[in-house]
């Protein structure tokens, strides 16, 4: 039994868990805690088909509901990862972002069109330091975040 209270659902249209597996994957503390077949016919499937996926990513619980055609994502939800190193900003950008035309300031979409921000661990202490807005005039430009120009903002050099 599931003793959380909350978790975030992701509405796919019939990849739920081909998403969920491929997030997975991503991030350390991840995992597929259960697929969940509908019981029965519903209006975008049918009965044995998946229905729910639920995941956990980086440790936080995840819900991937294959709900169908009607509702897509947009930028208006995303979801932000912590990097410590550039190398693990260049592995996760390289994996997330499949349309170019969409990067920007560190925000990418994957190939279900779901919203990533990929940034620096460091990035709200920068932000929130004395040389703030040098950090932000710095990343602001930028599509994918390198960490060794916004570091050297965050030092006023």
């Amino acid at each position: 039994m599931n003793t959380e209270r909350t978790a975030i659902c992701l509405w796919f249209d019939q990849a739920a868990e081909e998403a969920a597996r491929f997030y997975v994957g991503l991030l350390p503390d991840s995992r597929i805690v259960h697929v969940q077949p509908a019981p029965t016919d519903y209006p975008n499937g049918k009965a044995g088909d998946v229905l729910v996926v639920e995941f956990v990513l980086a440790g936080r619980r995840y819900v991937a509901l294959n709900g169908g055609p009607e509702f897509h994502f947009d930028e208006a939800v995303s979801i932000q990862v912590f990097c410590d190193t550039q190398a693990e900003i260049d592995r996760l950008w390289a994996a997330l972002s499949t349309r170019p035309e969409s990067e920007q300031c560190g925000w990418c979409k994957d190939r279900y069109g779901l919203s990533w921000q990929v940034v620096p661990s460091a990035l709200s202490g920068w932000l929130g330091g004395p040389n703030g807005r040098q950090v932000m005039e710095t990343f602001m430009p930028m599509k994918k975040l390198l960490i060794a120009p916004l570091e050297a903002a965050a030092e006023g050099r």
